[in-house]
């Protein structure tokens, strides 16, 4: 049977889309995510999300003013979930490199509030700093590796953020396995170990499962 190692534990209905294609699931979580404590600051004319953990940490202060702001975000599920909680999303992309492309054309005049975690790619605040556009960039939660040895063999590797990938080479290697990521920047963080790689069509968890499914039919 193809054994298949996460890097994340994934929910239970995702985990039935592996039993269901007879793929055994092995979980174990190397990175670790947790809100912290911040001030918002005077919000600017336009809020920027690359994640779903930042808008839960910016909810968790409880401060209504940023529900009067709209939005521009990274990721259809971060879309999802700021369209639920009462935001209004103007733009929205796959990655941070066309969400600049749709800034750069639409919204070079205005002012942004970047939320993001303490581990990022600096392609947005490289951008504003570049374009010398005004912008403040709030930590709104912290990213810790969980870096561990594993010792089972597998068939394929499932990963879903280059921390997640620093995390798993500190104590495992890549060699022989295929590796599954959920978008091009995650690959990224790979390619210099391995060209078994295989992106997900649309950078989301059940996309990398669909990929998985797919390849081992």
């Amino acid at each position: 049977m193809t054994r298949i190692l996460s890097t994340k534990k994934l929910s239970k209905a995702l985990k039935m889309k592996f039993s269901d294609a007879k793929i055994e699931l092995v979980e174990s979580n190397f990175i670790q995510t947790k809100s912290i404590s911040f001030k918002t600051p005077q919000l600017n004319d336009y809020i920027v999300f690359t994640s779903k953990k930042a808008v839960k940490s910016v909810l968790k202060l409880g401060n209504n003013c940023v529900l009067t702001k709209s939005c521009l975000c990274v990721g259809s599920k971060t879309k999802k979930f700021l369209e639920k909680k009462g935001f209004k999303v103007i733009e929205n992309a796959n990655y941070a490199e066309d969400l600049i492309q749709i800034i750069d054309s639409k919204y070079k005049e205005n002012t942004f509030t970047f939320f993001c975690g303490n581990i990022k790619k600096n392609t947005i605040p490289t951008y504003f700093q570049q374009n010398k556009m005004d912008y403040k960039e709030v930590i709104a939660y912290e990213t810790k590796l969980k870096p561990h040895k594993i010792a089972d063999v597998f068939d394929g590797i499932l990963f879903f953020s280059p921390s997640g990938v620093s995390s798993f080479l500190e104590n495992n290697s890549v060699e022989n396995k295929t590796c599954f990521c959920i978008g091009k920047t995650t690959a990224k963080a790979l390619e210099n170990r391995t060209e078994n790689l295989l992106i997900a069509d649309k950078p989301s968890v059940e996309n990398v499962i669909l990929k998985v499914i797919e390849y081992y039919k």
